[in-house]
């Protein structure tokens, strides 16, 4: 199974949702980073369960740093940190192996790994291993921070709902504002909207998907490197380590199907004897580089396939159809949980092409 991640900044993802714990060790993290500790725990409890909108499994996600950590620095040995499961209930997953979940692992992790697979809960394939993704990219925030880097997202579409987007010069202030919200929109009335839709998917048993839009404001120009190491296959590489991300893009993204040249280019200015862009349709990406322009990509999440509906599936004991009805505490929206876990892969992405590029400690 492949829970590694890296080469200059390594992370290795472990545990089970229903097992003793589940955590991460973080190596090649820079040594003499004076850790926030406050400010990891916020990180934490936006993607912590147990709010309006998620399941009611009731999770603390404080971390235990066991190693990698003296007197509040980072010393440059390997960070290990334990999240204990405190609250899980595997009697409502007793048939995982015989009958999948649509659109979960189930069935191809059954098939690959055999009678022995630990689906409870989802086992490993869970959205609860992003915890110790969401400790990691807290403190790769940190690490950023020193160099100017700021991160934040929001949750820009759900059904026909659209909250405003990120506008193509979003500042660091409006950033870390954003991270206040209760819930993480730009425009209130976009927050409410989609309240109410979660709730009416919640009232039927079902769930609903969403669109969330990142960026990064910062960085220095022609950070990453083409082909294979571009910056926009590194963001992706985390994204999709993230349970019902499916989908990708950068900038205008996949409206550029519906430019002409002369529309999708960003002409080069200078502006106050800085070379910028007039526009950042790109997304402050381009040849695989950064301009200097943020960094702005959107993320489609699939609906959470836990739903109390009843659905089709298959008995795979006895080789027959059968109906499957869900028990168990599930998110209406992943999405709302999944906003800091978009800003933690990217912090991940970021730390380990800035890492890449200079070596430079801190």
């Amino acid at each position: 199974m492949a829970s590694v991640y890296g080469t200059k900044l390594k992370l290795s993802i472990f545990g089970e949702s229903h097992g003793e714990a589940i955590g991460v060790v973080i190596d090649g993290f820079p040594a003499g980073l004076k850790l926030d500790f406050d400010a990891i725990s916020a990180f934490m409890k936006r993607r912590a369960p147990g709010g309006s909108f998620s399941t009611k499994r009731k999770e603390a996600d404080i971390p235990r740093i066991v190693s990698g950590v003296s007197d509040g620095y980072t010393n440059g040995y390997p960070i290990c940190a334990v999240i204990e499961n405190t609250n899980q209930h595997s009697a409502s997953y007793q048939d995982k192996m015989t009958v999948p979940r649509p659109s979960h692992a189930d069935f191809a992790a059954a098939i690959k790994y055999g009678e022995h697979t630990e689906l409870h809960g989802g086992g490993h394939f869970s959205g609860r291993l992003t915890a110790p993704l969401v400790f990691a990219g807290a403190l790769c925030s940190q690490y950023l921070a020193t160099k100017g880097v700021e991160i934040a997202a929001h949750i820009k579409q759900m059904l026909d709902v659209t909250d405003r987007a990120f506008d193509m010069n979003v500042t660091a202030d409006t950033l870390r504002e954003l991270k206040t919200h209760a819930f993480p929109t730009l425009d209130e009335k976009a927050a409410t909207a989609f309240a109410d839709i979660i709730n009416a998917a919640q009232e039927k048993g079902d769930s609903v998907g969403a669109k969330l839009e990142c960026a990064a404001v910062g960085l220095p120009v022609s950070l990453g490197e083409h082909i294979f190491e571009s910056v926009e296959a590194e963001i992706s590489q985390l994204m999709f380590a993230i349970p019902a991300v499916k989908g990708i893009e950068f900038g205008a993204g996949f409206d550029f199907c519906k430019m002409y040249g002369s529309e999708a280019n960003d002409a080069y200015e200078y502006v106050d004897g800085k070379i910028v862009t007039k526009t950042n349709n790109c997304g402050g990406i381009v040849g695989g580089m950064t301009t200097g322009m943020p960094i702005i990509f959107s993320v489609a999440m699939k609906p959470t396939p836990s739903i109390f509906t009843e659905q089709d599936s298959v008995d795979m004991a006895n080789g027959v159809n059968t109906k499957l009805q869900i028990n168990g505490r599930h998110d209406p929206c992943i999405a709302v949980r999944a906003v800091p876990v978009i800003e933690a892969g990217c912090a991940v992405a970021l730390t380990e092409l800035m890492l890449k590029a200079d070596g430079r400690k801190l």
